[in-house]
């Protein structure tokens, strides 16, 4: 039997991994994707009988930036998921076969495994002079994502590239890159944008489609709920101070030294959804915001498109924000509950209807 087709657990105790240890590794990995203990025992099982899922991880118009956030994820770690949960058959970025040999890698994935394995792609491609501005082993990328995605079983689109164009879909747009399920139109897509994605939500969705043979529950641009429900506003640890009204008001200022709100400065928490406030990066150890800048919504479409990062958000009136912001104070306390109030009223109405359309 080939080792692309062993079991996760079957490569972890020929590793010397005891069956203690591989139990508390599903408790730490359920646990960090949000799911219950019955959860994790069902990884457990999954990943005792299933054989490993084989992955070709493709690369377009990018700048590898999905990648290098990928290696540097710790829950679980990077060598468990590339080594043990799944059978990385194809990543030139990162494979010690190149030219031929790395295209035979592709032919020989496709026939042998139809129908099986995932497609998991970095960037996009571009469709201006017939895919000519992306060229990858001879020939134009838009034909290559196609010829791997029919095959698939699903396909992962990684970081903003993939899902929604990012900087190189950017007005004027001159090689036509599209996100690339303006090309794939046939398979399940799952997005995990962001610029790039929190590496844990990349290995997360990984391990829950290898575990569990099929996508996590998406929401309705097709992003999985379990890390894009919520916004960054909604989990902020300076959500306190934007409602107490406390701003930071200009760079380096006495707000911006007491780690005050940075929603006058531009920043785009209250409009984007994502894990960073919660998951954060490096571990655990910061995001943007905690560090003095503001959320530049990477995760959302279009966000290279809109105003500047440093703009004050001004269409989001519906949540009460811009009200608060300018209106907060001892005398008019009454004001700001009832903000807040329908701040929570209008995720709460938007949590339910979206049940009901599920």
């Amino acid at each position: 039997m080939g080792v692309a087709t062993e079991t996760f657990y079957d490569v972890i105790r020929r590793q010397g991994i005891s069956r203690r240890s591989f139990v508390k590794f599903c408790s730490l990995t359920a646990a960090s994707l949000g799911l219950s203990p019955v959860a994790a025992t069902q990884m457990a099982h999954a990943l005792e009988t299933k054989p490993r899922v084989p992955v070709i991880w493709m690369h377009g118009l990018e700048c590898t930036c999905c990648s290098e956030s990928f290696i540097r994820s710790a829950h679980p770690l990077v060598k468990d998921v590339i080594l043990s949960m799944i059978s990385l058959d194809y990543d030139d970025t990162i494979m010690a076969a190149a030219g031929h040999q790395a295209e035979a890698i592709l032919e020989e994935t496709k026939e042998k495994y139809k129908g099986q394995y995932i497609l998991a792609v970095e960037g996009n491609p571009p469709l201006n002079e017939d895919g000519m501005y992306c060229i990858d082993g001879g020939r134009p990328f838009v034909e290559k994502l196609k010829y791997m995605a029919a095959d698939a079983s699903a396909v992962v689109a990684w970081g903003a590239c993939a899902s929604w164009g990012c900087v190189q879909a950017a007005k004027p747009n001159p090689t036509h890159a599209v996100p690339i399920d303006k090309v794939i139109l046939d398979k399940p897509i799952i997005k995990v944008p962001g610029c790039p994605p929190i590496a844990e939500v990349m290995t997360g969705v990984i391990t829950y489609i290898t575990t569990f043979g099929r996508l996590p529950e998406l929401d309705r641009q097709g992003r999985p709920k379990m890390f894009y429900s919520q916004r960054i506003h909604d989990k902020c640890y300076r959500r306190g101070h934007f409602d107490a009204g406390q701003f930071v008001e200009a760079w380096d200022d006495e707000g911006a030294r007491k780690g005050y709100c940075l929603y006058k400065m531009g920043c785009k928490g209250p409009t984007t959804y994502n894990a960073c406030s919660t998951v954060r990066w490096n571990n655990g150890v910061s995001f943007p915001i905690q560090s003095g800048h503001g959320c530049i919504g990477c995760s959302e479409d279009g966000f290279w498109d809109k105003e500047s990062f440093y703009d004050r958000l001004t269409t989001i009136n519906q949540f009460g924000v811009e009200a608060n912001a300018d209106r907060i104070g001892g005398t008019i306390a009454g004001v700001v509950l009832a903000g807040v109030a329908v701040h929570a009223g209008v995720t709460a109405v938007k949590r339910i209807s979206t049940k009901r359309d599920e």
